[in-house]
This record gives C-alpha cells, structure tokens and sequence, in this order.
C-alpha cells in the first residue's frame, strides 16, 4: 500500500505508516511514525481489539526472541577491577598454564614417560577447572557455560584423558582386565 491509500477494513495511518516495520526503516521510521501519529492525535488512542475499528499499532518486533545474552552463573572478575588483567583471570591462566605444562612435556619428550605424564597433566588441569568451577564463586572467563555443564564437562574430559594416559600402552600403569576383554570381543 502506497501513501495515501486506505486499506480495505477502512483504517487509515498517516504518511504510509502501514509500511513501517522492523524492516522499513528501523528506528528512525518508529520515531517518524509516532510523530506522525502525534499530529493526527492518535497516539494516546489505546488500540481497538474488536473487529472493523481503525486499530493503531506499534510496528511489532517480529522473530526477535532475546534482546541480550544472560553471563554465566561464574562469569566477571576473580579479583577487584584494579587488579591487573592476569590477576582477575587467575583460574583461567592456572588451567591454561598447567595443560600448556602438559602439551610441553608430550611435544618435548625428554624422557622416557613423558607422553603418559604431560598427557596425565592435561588431564589434572581440566580436573583443577572443574574444582575451580565449583569452589571459587567467581572464576571469570573459566565460566563458559553454567555451572553444572561446565563441573561435568570439565570433570569428565579430565577424568577420561587421566585414566587414558595411565591405560596408555606399553606397559599401562593401569590395567583394567574387562576393557581387555571388551577390545578382544569385538575385534574377533
């Protein structure tokens, strides 16, 4: 519909403003709508709801499900905002320290246990994550999701890559006889 022209039930808005939408023109086009609506003297009208009246309505925000992003439960700072940066990041830079130990040792290896050890390490710095998580009410940019997702995720990922590097072969410093078992059941 043009401006000018009426639609069909006989409403009729000022200046095209049936046009207006999220589409149209953005806020500018609701802020020349509601002015145009103040000349008419139709902006204190509340709207009709029955059927055939010149209902005037908002230009509505379709598809729009959430207008922010919620943090996480642990999400800010873990010391006072005068701290320098890594001291409000101190269980994140723990974690990335102790698993950057790990990956070092296992890209390194300068002895003969290395993988099992630094891969060990990695495990430890998740475990270390997920204790952080749970005891420290702030942990900063550690908190990715809330804090029940992150404790599992965290615990989990840890405790399987500790009790694969301890299953490590050769020589495993863990045997566990059903998981032998297990292996030799579905290969036959």
């Amino acid at each position: 519909m043009g401006a000018g022209t009426s639609p069909a039930d006989g409403s009729h808005a000022p200046g095209g403003a049936e046009d207006a939408g999220p589409a149209a023109g953005g806020p500018e086009e609701t802020a020349v709508t509601g002015a145009a609506r103040a000349a008419d003297g139709t902006a204190d009208e509340p709207a009709e709801s029955g059927e055939g009246g010149g209902s005037t309505r908002a230009p509505s925000r379709r598809f729009s499900l959430t207008h922010d992003t919620a943090r996480p439960e642990g999400g800010g700072r873990a010391a006072p905002g005068d701290a320098p940066a890594p001291a409000r990041q101190w269980p994140l830079l723990t974690v990335l320290c102790t698993a950057g130990a790990g990956l070092l040792l296992v890209g390194t290896d300068p002895f003969a246990e290395a993988f099992r050890i630094g891969a060990m390490l990695i495990g430890v710095a998740l475990l270390v994550g997920a204790v952080l998580r749970w005891v420290v009410p702030s942990v900063g940019m550690l908190a990715v999701r809330s804090r029940f997702t992150d404790l599992v995720t965290y615990g989990l990922m840890g405790s399987l890559i500790v009790l694969l590097a301890l299953m490590a072969q050769p020589k495993p410093w863990l045997y566990v006889p059903i998981l032998q078992d297990i292996v030799h059941f579905t290969i036959r």
